[in-house]
């Protein structure tokens, strides 16, 4: 195919003529296309008819991910995918608009059928047969081999809520996970300690991101691509073999999905890239995460649109409330939350929910995984490790004993708890797949009643909300996007449901438990207040303007008229 190289610093990123490299084969529709890679303070050559354009800076090992065949294939993906994820984007919209009309959320009758069907996935993939125990972080360098390390059955390698959208995050983060599947992966530290990969790693399980966040740096016939399509597409086409010759698969998470439909298309994009790859149908295997309030309604369409594909469902956290609250922002007190901590999966419309995700999966032949365990052990405070850990575990005994058949943990001293509470409930099994939980019966009204979490609303919880919120978009303006914050490991999800509640409590006139209303002027007057005690506690490392900048944001999604959909969306525009 024709070719359009860019020079960086003398390295080209387009050679097509590197010996043993096949030239990209052209799209069917576009013929023989041209890629650029335009990067910053580099001449770019042949730009005229350039409709791939990558305006990152160079990443090293950026040459071995951004090869002109792994372009083509996101140029494919775009081109044939790109217009169906921006409908999809636009009936989120519309959902929206009659959720503040006063729709109400229910089952589909539309899909009643296959609700009421009889149908499984398919069987769990080598690799992901036992789940007992997974880990979950960002996948820099240092991360990617201590999670593999850890112990865990399976590594959620994630691109979305625990980084930072860099390019170098992006770019690194491919790097780390070829070079993890090649062996070839270490990491040392300035004062002299080293981390190498061990004998029996994790399964990789990869986190795109969510479908609603462009990737600005890569341009297709002059569109941003999704991040979505970039994360996944990078990954399938430099990992799939190296999994599979490893004797496992590609897997992937699926995020804040909405709808079967969206579901629908992630299967359209796995059946395609199958094909174009040459890898045979079926081997891709997909967890969706429902943590979306319209999703829980939707689990078994879900499940049968990726049956092929299938490897389970998820139950988080933080982003379920998050979306309960986005979604019904209009809706008055009905949905008003109290403080995010006091909010734990024994709340009747939370166990509901995972009563029901349980129930769904197992009955459909899929894993149900739990949530995440987010606390951070201390090196200093034996009493609070002692303190959490026993949360910890009683939070685990409850999944197990639901029927959960794995859950989900930060940090790598939480896997032996974890995987200890499980095994004692599974003893030799590799799961509870047997456990159908026909005695469950959720209905949508279990679901939407949020008032069964009881609970106030505090100053010291608005304050945690602010302060968590401040060092999260901090850090993340920084470019680091899992934080360690009151020994809890805070990632965009969390943030997002700190920033939402403040937004909620503002705009339906909540009082707080000690009489006094929560107005703009309050939360600002707290901004200021948690900023100084930031920067008491901080001294000297204290960067003031990484906090202005945080400020700023925080009070865009908190306090504007109009509720923020994403805080990643102003954030990443911030960013260059």
């Amino acid at each position: 195919m024709g070719k359009s190289i860019a020079i960086r610093d003398g390295v080209s990123l387009f050679d097509t003529d590197c010996p043993g490299r096949r030239p990209a084969r052209a799209s069917p529709r576009s013929g023989r296309r041209k890629l650029a890679n335009e990067q910053r303070g580099s001449a770019v050559t042949n730009q005229q008819d350039v409709d791939v354009t990558i305006t990152g800076r160079a990443v090293p090992g950026s040459d071995r991910i951004l090869t002109p065949e792994a372009v083509a294939f996101l140029a494919g993906l775009h081109r044939r995918f790109g217009a169906r994820r921006d409908e999809l984007i636009a009936l989120r919209v519309a959902r929206q608009a009659e959720l503040d009309a006063g729709a109400v959320l229910d089952f589909l009758p539309e899909t009643a059928h296959v609700r009421d069907a009889d149908w499984r996935v398919a069987p769990p993939a080598p690799g992901l047969v036992d789940r007992r125990v997974e880990i979950t972080g960002p996948t820099d360098r240092k991360m990617t081999i201590n999670a593999l390390n850890s112990g865990a059955k399976v590594w959620l390698a994630d691109f979305e809520d625990a980084i930072t959208p860099t390019w170098e995050n992006v770019i690194s983060g491919q790097v780390n996970l070829v070079d993890a599947l090649d062996r070839t992966i270490d990491f040392g530290t300035p004062d002299g300690r080293s981390y190498a990969l061990g004998d029996d790693p994790a399964t990789i399980v990869v986190r795109p991101r969510g479908w609603h966040l462009d990737e600005k740096h890569l341009h297709v016939d002059g569109q941003p691509v999704a991040g979505a399509l970039v994360d996944f597409g990078l990954y399938f086409f430099h990992c799939a073999r190296r999994q599979l010759d490893a004797g496992r698969g590609p897997y992937f998470y699926l995020p804040k999905l909405e709808s079967h439909r969206e579901a629908r298309l992630w299967n359209d994009i796995f059946v395609w890239a199958q094909r174009e790859r040459g890898i045979a149908q079926g081997t891709i295997r997909a967890t969706v995460l429902i943590e979306t309030i319209p999703a829980a309604f939707e689990m078994d369409e879900i499940l049968y649109e990726l049956r092929e594909h299938s490897a389970g469902l998820n139950a988080g956290r933080w982003d379920y409330l998050f979306s309960i609250i986005k979604k019904h922002r209009n809706r008055g007190t009905d949905f008003v939350l109290p403080d995010r901590n006091s909010v734990t999966m024994t709340a009747p419309f939370m166990q509901a929910y995972c009563e029901l995700l349980v129930r769904t999966c197992h009955r459909r032949g899929a894993h149900a995984i739990g949530g995440m365990a987010a606390f951070i052990p201390s090196r200093r405070d034996d009493q609070v490790n002692a303190t959490a850990l026993a949360r910890v575990r009683e939070d685990k005994t409850r999944e197990a004993t639901i029927g959960f058949d794995g859950s989900w943990v930060a940090h790598p001293d939480l896997v032996p708890l974890c995987r200890e509470v499980f095994d004692g409930f599974l003893a030799d099994a590799p799961h509870q797949l047997d456990r159908t939980r026909d005695d469950v019966t959720v209905d949508a009204a279990a679901l939407l009643d949020v008032r069964s979490a009881g609970g106030q609303v505090t100053e010291a919880g608005l304050r945690n909300n602010v302060s968590a919120a401040l060092q999260y978009l901090a850090a993340w303006l920084g470019g680091l996007g899992a934080v360690a914050i009151f020994n809890l490991m805070e990632d965009a999800a969390t943030a997002e449901i700190a920033r939402s509640q403040v937004w909620q409590w503002v705009h339906n006139d909540v009082v707080l438990a000690d009489g006094r209303p929560v107005t703009r002027n309050l939360v600002e007057q707290v901004i200021d207040e948690e900023t100084a005690t930031i920067a008491a506690a901080r001294g000297p490392a204290f960067d003031a303007a990484g906090y202005a900048a945080a400020r700023d944001l925080l009070v865009e999604v908190s306090l504007a008229d109009e509720f923020v959909e994403f805080l990643t969306l102003p954030a990443y525009a911030r960013m260059s």
